[in-house]
Protein backbone atom coordinates (compact mmCIF):
# COMPACT_ATOMS: atom_id res chain seq x y z
CA UNK A 1 0.00 0.00 0.00
CA UNK A 2 1.35 3.56 -1.08
CA UNK A 3 0.87 6.12 1.69
CA UNK A 4 2.12 9.91 2.29
CA UNK A 5 3.53 10.36 5.88
CA UNK A 6 2.23 12.92 7.35
CA UNK A 7 4.84 13.06 10.05
CA UNK A 8 8.69 11.71 10.56
CA UNK A 9 8.26 8.11 11.36
CA UNK A 10 11.25 6.14 12.81
CA UNK A 11 12.85 3.00 10.54
CA UNK A 12 10.14 4.43 8.02
CA UNK A 13 10.51 7.84 6.25
CA UNK A 14 10.31 11.90 6.60
CA UNK A 15 7.62 14.27 6.74
CA UNK A 16 5.83 14.25 2.92
CA UNK A 17 7.62 11.38 1.30
CA UNK A 18 5.83 8.96 -0.48
CA UNK A 19 6.60 5.37 1.08
CA UNK A 20 5.34 1.25 0.62
CA UNK A 21 4.11 0.16 3.21
CA UNK A 22 2.38 -3.27 4.37
CA UNK A 23 -1.76 -3.15 4.80
CA UNK A 24 -2.02 -4.28 8.21
CA UNK A 25 1.06 -1.57 8.88
CA UNK A 26 -1.16 1.05 7.30
CA UNK A 27 -4.00 0.58 9.07
CA UNK A 28 -3.86 -0.75 12.27
CA UNK A 29 -0.88 1.72 13.26
CA UNK A 30 0.06 4.68 10.61
CA UNK A 31 -3.48 5.48 10.09
CA UNK A 32 -5.05 5.61 13.08
CA UNK A 33 -2.21 7.52 14.72
CA UNK A 34 -2.66 10.58 12.06
CA UNK A 35 0.84 9.70 10.66
CA UNK A 36 0.22 8.91 7.13
CA UNK A 37 -2.53 9.05 4.48
CA UNK A 38 -3.40 6.85 1.65
CA UNK A 39 -1.40 7.82 -1.83
CA UNK A 40 -4.81 9.29 -3.80
CA UNK A 41 -4.62 11.49 -7.10
CA UNK A 42 -6.25 14.22 -4.90
CA UNK A 43 -4.11 13.24 -1.65
CA UNK A 44 -0.89 13.48 -4.35
CA UNK A 45 -2.20 16.71 -5.24
CA UNK A 46 -2.43 17.97 -2.13
CA UNK A 47 0.56 17.07 -1.29
CA UNK A 48 2.45 19.34 -4.24
CA UNK A 49 0.67 22.26 -2.71
CA UNK A 50 1.78 21.55 1.14
CA UNK A 51 5.34 21.18 -0.46
CA UNK A 52 4.98 24.59 -1.88
CA UNK A 53 4.01 25.97 1.49
CA UNK A 54 7.12 24.37 3.06
CA UNK A 55 9.57 25.82 0.77
CA UNK A 56 7.68 29.00 1.28
CA UNK A 57 8.39 28.71 4.33
CA UNK A 58 11.86 27.67 5.11
CA UNK A 59 12.31 30.62 2.29
CA UNK A 60 10.84 33.50 4.99
CA UNK A 61 12.52 31.97 8.05
CA UNK A 62 16.05 31.76 6.12
CA UNK A 63 15.40 35.57 5.35
CA UNK A 64 15.02 36.28 8.78
CA UNK A 65 17.63 34.43 10.29
CA UNK A 66 19.78 36.16 7.92
CA UNK A 67 18.37 39.73 8.60
CA UNK A 68 18.44 38.89 12.34
CA UNK A 69 22.63 37.39 11.70
CA UNK A 70 23.30 40.64 9.84
CA UNK A 71 21.90 43.19 12.45
CA UNK A 72 23.84 41.25 14.91
CA UNK A 73 27.38 40.96 13.17
CA UNK A 74 30.13 43.31 14.21
CA UNK A 75 28.09 44.23 17.79
CA UNK A 76 29.34 45.42 20.60
CA UNK A 77 28.54 43.84 23.69
CA UNK A 78 30.18 45.85 27.05
CA UNK A 79 29.49 43.68 30.47
CA UNK A 80 30.92 45.64 33.57
CA UNK A 81 31.76 43.35 36.82
CA UNK A 82 33.47 43.91 39.86
CA UNK A 83 37.36 43.19 40.10
CA UNK A 84 39.72 42.57 42.94
CA UNK A 85 42.25 44.87 44.25
CA UNK A 86 44.64 42.39 42.03
CA UNK A 87 42.59 42.94 38.81
CA UNK A 88 40.81 39.81 39.42
CA UNK A 89 37.08 39.06 38.36
CA UNK A 90 34.56 38.09 40.77
CA UNK A 91 32.85 36.26 38.41
CA UNK A 92 33.06 34.59 35.17
CA UNK A 93 31.57 35.58 31.99
CA UNK A 94 29.90 32.51 30.55
CA UNK A 95 27.20 31.96 27.62
CA UNK A 96 24.03 32.57 29.96
CA UNK A 97 25.68 36.25 30.85
CA UNK A 98 26.00 37.23 27.56
CA UNK A 99 22.80 35.63 26.26
CA UNK A 100 21.61 37.76 29.38
CA UNK A 101 23.31 40.72 28.37
CA UNK A 102 21.98 40.56 24.48
CA UNK A 103 18.23 40.00 25.67
CA UNK A 104 18.98 43.92 27.90
CA UNK A 105 19.84 44.86 23.66
CA UNK A 106 16.65 43.27 22.60
CA UNK A 107 18.74 40.51 20.76
CA UNK A 108 16.78 37.34 22.13
CA UNK A 109 19.85 34.70 21.50
CA UNK A 110 19.56 31.10 23.48
CA UNK A 111 22.75 30.58 25.79
CA UNK A 112 23.03 27.02 23.61
CA UNK A 113 23.40 29.26 20.06
CA UNK A 114 26.67 31.13 22.01
CA UNK A 115 29.91 29.40 20.76
CA UNK A 116 31.96 29.87 23.71
CA UNK A 117 34.75 27.17 24.73
CA UNK A 118 34.93 28.06 28.18
CA UNK A 119 34.04 31.19 30.18
CA UNK A 120 35.93 34.57 30.05
CA UNK A 121 38.03 34.86 33.50
CA UNK A 122 40.00 37.91 32.62
CA UNK A 123 39.01 41.83 31.97
CA UNK A 124 39.50 42.16 27.82
CA UNK A 125 37.78 42.31 24.66
CA UNK A 126 36.66 39.09 23.04
CA UNK A 127 35.23 38.07 19.71
CA UNK A 128 32.13 35.77 20.63
CA UNK A 129 29.94 33.45 17.84
CA UNK A 130 26.49 33.09 17.74
CA UNK A 131 24.89 30.18 15.58
CA UNK A 132 21.45 30.38 13.98
CA UNK A 133 19.65 27.72 11.92
CA UNK A 134 20.54 27.64 8.33
CA UNK A 135 24.02 27.22 9.53
CA UNK A 136 24.25 30.93 9.91
CA UNK A 137 27.00 32.70 12.09
CA UNK A 138 27.33 36.25 13.13
CA UNK A 139 30.62 37.38 15.42
CA UNK A 140 30.26 39.85 17.89
CA UNK A 141 33.21 41.51 20.28
CA UNK A 142 32.44 40.96 24.32
CA UNK A 143 34.11 43.86 26.12
CA UNK A 144 34.48 42.77 29.71
CA UNK A 145 35.33 46.31 31.77
CA UNK A 146 35.81 47.36 34.94
CA UNK A 147 31.88 48.48 36.85
CA UNK A 148 32.01 52.02 37.89
CA UNK A 149 31.61 52.28 41.16
CA UNK A 150 30.44 56.33 41.08
CA UNK A 151 27.26 54.89 39.12
CA UNK A 152 26.25 52.95 42.91
CA UNK A 153 25.18 54.99 45.69
CA UNK A 154 27.76 54.62 48.32
CA UNK A 155 26.83 52.69 51.67
CA UNK A 156 26.15 55.03 54.81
Amino acid sequence: MRVILLQDVENLGKKYEVKEVKDGYARNFLFPKGLAKLATKEVMSWLETQKEIEVKKDEEELKKVQEFASSMEGLEVVIPVKIGEEGQLFESINAQKISEKLKELSFKVKKSQIDLVEPFKELGEFPVKIKFEHNLEAEIKVIIAKEDESSFPSSL
